[in-house]
C-alpha cells in the first residue's frame, strides 16, 4: 500500500502489510495478528501530519486509525468531550468551539487525528493537550489488554509522553478525553496571537474569535492541511524548540546580534530558545533551497519537499539544519516528526547510507 499519499509530505514507499481500522476490535484484532505472524514493525498511522517515511517503505504492518466519534457529556459550567482516534483534530477543535468550550482554541488547524495528540503533547500558541486531557484509553499490546490512564499517568512534558518516550510503541491510542469550560478564555501566552488582536483593539477575544486568528496566522505561514498549496508539503514544526539551563542560555545569547535572542522562562527554571531563530542566525534563512527541499518563504521550523523531492532528500536536510545550529550555538536541535522504515537512528534523525543522501544539484541556483 503507498503511504506517501497518507502523509502531508507525500513522501515515501510502500506498506508491506496495510489495514485501516473502524473500531477498537478491529485494533486488538490486527495487532493480536501482527504479533501472532511475528511481524517485527507494526506501526500506526493517524493523519500523517508528522511523519516522515523512507523511500523503500516500510516491511512491517501499517494500521490506519479509522475510528470515528465524538461525544460530550455537558455539565453546564464544563464538559466533558470523548474523541475516537481516528476523528479530526481540528473537527474536535471546531466542535468544542461551536459551543463555547475553552481550552482547545488555539490548537486550531492542527492537522492529524485526535489518537496522535497525547503522544506528542501537541501544542501550539500557548496551549498544549496536557492542559485539558483527563484520560487516554489505549490498547496495551504487552497485556493484550485496554487500559486508562489519568493525566498524572500520562507523564506529560514539553512535547512528550510516557507514550513517546517512556514505553515507545507499547500502546496503540484508543480514544481521549479531555475536561473543558464555559467561560471568558485565558489571557493569551503566545505574544504572537496576543498582539493580533492588540492590533485589531480585541481587549477580551472570544473562542470563536481566537480559533479564526489562529487559523489566519497558520494560513499565512502555510502551516494548514492543504493539498492545492505546494508549500503544505511538510510536516509543520520540524524541530523542537530546546530548553536549556538558565546559564547556557545565557551564553547562547551572547553569540546573537544584539543580543536579541528570543526565549522563555519555564516554571522548572530552564529557559526554552526559538528554534526557528537558532535555524536563521545559524546560516539557513526562510526560503532557503537546496534542490528540491528548503525552508518555508514564511516559517525557519518548516522544511518543504518540492518537486522530485525524495524522503533522503529531507532527511538529509534536517541533517545540515542542525549540524549548521550545533556549530554556531552549541544547541543540539530535537526534530519532532517519526521516520519510519530508516534504518539506524540517533539523536532523533536517522542515519543515511551513503547511497541515500541527496542527489548532487547546484545549490546556488535553487537559492528563493
Amino acid at each position: 500500500m503507498p503511504l506517501a499519499p497518507r502523509t502531508t509530505f507525500r513522501l515515501g514507499g510502500k506498506a508491506r502489510y496495510f489495514v485501516e481500522v473502524k473500531s477498537d476490535e478491529e485494533v486488538r484484532s490486527a495487532l493480536i495478528w501482527a504479533d501472532d505472524a511475528n511481524i517485527s514493525e507494526v506501526l500506526i498511522l493517524g493523519g500523517g501530519s508528522n511523519l516522515v517515511v523512507a523511500d523503500t517503505g516500510t516491511p512491517g504492518l501499517v494500521i490506519q486509525t479509522g475510528q470515528k466519534g465524538i461525544n460530550i457529556d455537558d455539565r453546564g459550567a464544563t464538559a466533558r468531550i470523548r474523541a475516537n482516534a481516528g476523528e479530526c483534530f481540528d473537527d474536535l477543535v471546531r466542535y468544542a468551539v461551536d459551543r463555547e468550550l475553552v481550552g482547545l482554541e488555539c490548537l486550531s488547524g492542527i492537522p492529524g487525528s485526535v489518537g496522535a495528540t497525547p503522544i506528542q503533547n501537541v501544542g501550539a500558541y500557548g496551549q498544549d493537550i496536557a492542559q485539558t486531557l483527563a484520560s487516554v484509553t489505549v490498547f496495551d499490546r504487552i497485556g493484550r489488554t485496554q487500559l486508562t490512564f489519568s493525566q498524572l499517568e500520562c507523564q506529560f512534558g514539553y512535547r512528550d509522553s510516557r507514550f513517546k518516550t517512556l514505553e515507545p510503541d507499547r500502546y496503540v491510542v484508543l480514544c481521549v478525553e479531555f475536561q473543558l469550560r464555559r467561560g471568558a478564555p485565558a489571557p493569551l501566552r503566545n505574544r504572537e496571537l496576543a498582539a493580533k488582536f492588540e492590533i485589531e483593539g480585541t481587549l477580551h477575544p472570544s473562542v470563536r474569535q481566537i480559533r479564526q486568528a489562529v487559523i489566519e496566522l497558520r494560513a499565512a505561514k502555510s502551516m494548514l492541511a492543504d493539498a492545492e498549496n505546494p508549500l503544505a508539503r511538510s510536516a509543520g514544526s520540524f524541530f523542537v524548540n530546546p530548553i536549556v539551563p538558565r546559564q547556557e542560555a545565557h551564553r547562547i545569547s551572547t553569540l546573537s546580534p544584539n543580543h536579541n535572542m528570543p526565549s522563555w522562562d519555564m516554571p522548572d527554571g530552564n529557559v526554552k530558545l526559538a528554534a526557528a531563530w537558532l535555524i536563521e542566525h545559524s546560516g539557513t534563512p526562510r526560503g532557503h533551497r537546496l534542490g528540491p527541499v528548503g525552508l518555508s518563504p514564511y516559517h525557519c521550523l518548516v522544511i518543504v519537499a518540492h518537486a522530485r523531492c525524495e524522503a533522503a532528500d529531507v532527511v538529509a536536510y534536517a541533517h545540515q539544519i542542525r549540524s549548521n545550529v550545533r556549530d554556531k550555538f552549541g544547541v543540539e536541535l530535537v526534530p519532532e516528526p517519526r521516520f519510519w522504515g530508516f534504518g539506524r537512528i540517533e539523536s532523533g534523525l536517522p542515519i543515511l547510507d551513503s547511497d541515500e543522501g541527496p542527489r548532487t544539484l547546484d545549490s546556488a541556483s535553487w537559492q528563493v
